[in-house]
């Protein structure tokens, strides 16, 4: 880590397929000092996934409780079953620690986590091109083409909402991609 810098958070966006995953992934890979936060949700665990790694996993009763206490940035009953919320503290804490914090998270998400951060630094990652985001989404062969028309119709909507970020970062190789975030996160 270089010095006592202040950082701030940092929030990443973008429609579905367009890599956030990937390039996020190489980003910690690069630049392990980096606290990703991690999501609460009251969802089961899935085969595979571990408490504090992939999410942090409570009761509903908990969730509640933390909610009404301040305790999250955003968040949001997901299809009328489960919660998922971004815990505030963890990330307040890196930044008072000097790390550098980022966010992966959805558009809806991303507009509360302004209201309650005004200083957050807002980066939508875009695709080349809608039609690479499409081939890409029809390339990973998981959705249905149900599943895909809805995905896309979200993406559109995400894309149009371009113009509410600080910087927009247009994902052509992850590598690359990666080291911009990084710079623009004061890291590289």
């Amino acid at each position: 880590m270089r010095g006592m810098e202040k950082h701030r958070l940092t929030v990443l966006v973008g429609p579905t397929a367009v890599g956030k995953g990937t390039v996020v992934a190489r980003l910690l890979e690069l630049y392990p000092e980096i606290y990703l936060s991690i999501s609460a949700t009251t969802r089961p665990a899935r085969p595979g996934e571990v408490d504090g790694k992939h999410y942090h996993f409570i009761s509903r009763e908990k969730f509640k409780q933390m909610v009404d206490e301040g305790d999250f940035l955003e968040w949001a009953e997901v299809h009328g079953m489960n919660y998922y919320g971004t815990p505030r503290r963890p990330i307040e804490e890196a930044l008072e620690s000097g790390r550098a914090a980022l966010l992966e998270i959805d558009l809806a998400g991303a507009r509360l986590v302004r209201e309650q951060m005004p200083d957050a630094h807002m980066i939508f990652l875009a695709p080349p091109s809608w039609d690479e985001l499409v081939s890409r989404l029809r390339g990973r062969g998981s959705e249905t083409e149900e599943e895909m028309e809805r995905r896309l119709q979200t993406a559109r909507l995400e894309m149009e909402a371009q113009g509410e970020f600080d910087e927009v970062v247009v994902n052509l190789e992850v590598d690359r991609t990666a080291r911009e975030l990084a710079s623009l996160m004061g890291l590289a």
